[in-house]
């Protein structure tokens, strides 16, 4: 008999492909838990002039996310590039409409973690973290960081912090992930998973 694998969110927002890649490591992580498996969505973006719009379905990578799949989820990835130290704007206003859920209770208990990348290494990778976190307290959301456990945590010279995974790309969005971004981006992943695991256990 086959046992339904439980689904994990990795929501992001990505316009160069940098945090579209922590986000498919992090699924990496989670996929590598027995019994879990990634679920990759995006947001569409959003602009000044009310007149653009998106196509329903993106021209290539993760489908758009849908309200369902916060419901479905049994834990949630977040990411978004950082905004003058801030989630992007598309990621605010999909959050900005969850309202329904909220009054609902649908996130709540559920383990949750944060991730992002930057142009410049002091770009403001913590207080987009953290700006990240703040939605989710207010579902009820169980936010997991990064333990020093984690030994790159005290080498990386690159990204990484124990509020969640980040990557420095470089104003042009050319700088590789390096080894310690990858392991500390895999191994949130797996954590949220097994978080995951444990509490639906209990």
């Amino acid at each position: 008999m086959n046992i339904a694998q439980l689904p994990i969110l990795v929501l992001y927002y990505s316009r160069h492909g940098s945090t579209r890649k922590l986000a498919e490591l992090i699924g990496q992580g989670i996929d590598s838990v027995p019994g879990c498996e990634a679920r990759l969505r995006t947001v569409p973006a959003v602009s000044t002039v009310t007149e653009a719009t998106e196509p329903e379905v993106p021209a290539e990578g993760a489908p758009y996310v849908e309200l369902q799949d916060l419901e479905e989820c049994v834990a949630l990835a977040l990411g978004s590039p950082t905004r003058f130290g801030n989630m992007a704007s598309a990621m605010k206003y999909f959050w900005d409409g969850t309202s329904a859920q909220w009054l609902s209770g649908a996130l709540n208990g559920k383990p949750a973690c944060v991730f992002t990348s930057t142009g410049s290494l002091h770009g403001g990778q913590e207080s987009t973290l953290l700006s990240m976190m703040l939605p989710l307290l207010h579902h009820g959301m169980l936010v997991l960081g990064i333990p020093y456990t984690q030994p790159e945590l005290m080498t990386t010279s690159s990204g990484g912090t124990p509020y969640g995974a980040s990557h420095w790309s470089g104003v042009a969005g050319n700088q590789p992930i390096s080894a310690d971004t990858r392991a500390l981006a895999i191994a949130l992943g797996q954590r949220l998973a097994q978080t995951a695991v444990k509490l639906r256990s209990t």
